[in-house]
């Protein structure tokens, strides 16, 4: 039996418990939760989607990303920082997606201020991970309990102050940490899921980006 806070799958492996062994969570749980990523335009994707998230559940805006892919011109910030209000209103009327129109209008904004962050710094991999905590300011999550106890981190606060004052919505520290967790600036698997060691493994051996002149 696994302990608390883990589940063991039909493949005898221990995980962390709040997939509850749904196929497509599993996967995401499996293959993406937790590994560090550099693409930026997979960064600026999990950090729009999880404002889409705010008030759901990530499953529900799991399980409509391919949607949200298409309607968002698979989060190319360049292209989304374009979009107009012909656009806003051909998003509120995509049923396949999330339809809030501040969620929408935040999105196309922060796509410009993506834009802007990446002229600063090179790359939104580069801002983010010189955000990367050291051991010291991070919880050890022994539980899932332990886990949603700590929705925020002093450096999700002060990455979240520092994203508002630069004109970006739907980032509070909340969303800010669940970012973090998924994109690999902290390895959050529980001790004991089968994915922890691994996640440690290629943190080890990632190379962190550099911040890049102007």
């Amino acid at each position: 039996m696994a302990a608390k806070g883990l589940i063991t799958g039909d493949d005898g492996l221990d995980r962390c418990a709040w997939h509850g062994n749904l196929d497509d969570y599993r996967r995401y749980h499996d293959e993406e939760w937790g590994r560090p990523v550099t693409d930026d335009h997979r960064l600026f994707e999990k950090i729009c989607l999880e404002g889409f998230q705010s008030g759901l559940s990530w499953l529900t805006i799991l399980r409509k990303r391919e949607a949200f892919r298409a309607a968002f011109a698979g989060f190319d910030f360049d292209r989304v920082a374009e979009f107009g209000e012909a656009d806003i209103e051909r998003c509120l009327a995509d049923t396949g997606i999330v339809r809030h129109r501040g969620k929408i209008v935040s999105t196309v904004n922060n796509a410009r201020r993506a834009k802007e962050l990446r002229a600063e710094f090179g790359s939104l991999a580069s801002y983010f991970w010189s955000h990367e905590p050291d051991e010291s300011e991070r919880p050890k999550i022994v539980s899932y309990e332990a886990l949603i106890a700590n929705p925020t981190t002093a450096t999700s606060t002060r990455i979240s102050k520092d994203l508002k004052k630069r004109g970006w919505t739907f980032v509070g520290p909340t969303t800010i940490y669940a970012f973090m967790q998924a994109m690999g600036l902290v390895n959050d698997h529980i001790e004991g899921c089968f994915c922890r060691a691994n996640i440690e493994d290629m943190r080890q051996q990632f190379k962190r980006p550099a911040r890049q002149p102007a």
